[in-house]
C-alpha cells in the first residue's frame, strides 16, 4: 500500500487539511454551511478510492472543493435561489405581534367574564366611571347612592378585575 503524498493515512490527511478547507469554504459560502461542505469534500476524496494513488492529495482536495462550490452555485442558479448576507438592521427579529393579539383577546374575554360576574349595580357603576368618564360624585347623583357607596362598588369591581387578570401580570 502506497501513501498519498506526505500523508501516511487518510486520517492524518484529514487532520492536516481540515482547517484549510474550513477557511476556504467559509470565504466562499459562509460560516454556517462551511462545516457541511468540508465533510462533503473529504467524503468525495475518500469515496473516489484514489486517495492511496494520489501524488498531490492537497490539489485533488482543493479541486474537489472548488467543484462542490461550482455545483452548489449551479444548483442555486437553476432553482432561482438568492443568498443575501445577514443585515442586523434589516433582519432584526420581529416582535411577536400575533401572540400579543391573541393575549389581548384573551385578556378582554377575562375582563368581560369578570364584569358579567359582578352584581348589576356594581357593574353599572364601574362602567359609568370607566366608559363614560363620570366622576364618583356624578355617579352618586345619577344613581342615588352616596360617594362612599360608589367608592365601595368601584373597589369591588377593580378587585374582581385584578383577580381575573392575575395571569397576565
Amino acid at each position: 500500500m502506497t501513501t498519498a503524498g506526505p500523508y501516511p493515512t487518510f486520517d492524518a490527511f484529514y487532520r492536516a487539511q481540515h482547517d484549510r478547507m474550513f477557511h476556504f469554504f467559509r470565504r466562499k459560502v459562509g460560516r454556517d454551511e462551511a462545516p457541511d461542505l468540508v465533510q462533503e469534500a473529504f467524503t468525495c476524496v475518500l469515496r473516489s478510492g484514489a486517495f492511496d494513488r494520489l501524488e498531490n492529495p492537497n490539489g485533488y482536495l482543493t479541486r474537489t472543493a472548488r467543484n462542490l462550490v461550482i455545483n452548489r452555485a449551479r444548483t442555486w442558479h437553476r432553482k432561482g435561489c438568492v443568498l443575501y448576507p445577514l443585515d442586523e438592521a434589516r433582519d432584526a427579529p420581529l416582535p411577536p405581534e400575533q401572540e400579543w393579539k391573541i393575549e389581548g383577546r384573551e385578556l378582554r374575554a377575562a375582563y368581560r367574564r369578570a364584569l358579567l360576574a359582578l352584581p348589576r349595580r356594581t357593574r353599572r357603576i364601574f362602567l359609568m366611571h370607566r366608559l363614560k368618564g363620570m366622576s364618583y360624585r356624578q355617579i352618586s347623583e345619577h344613581i342615588g347612592v352616596g360617594e362612599k357607596g360608589v367608592e365601595y362598588h368601584m373597589m369591588r369591581a377593580l378587585a374582581r378585575c385584578r383577580r381575573a387578570t392575575a395571569r397576565w401580570d
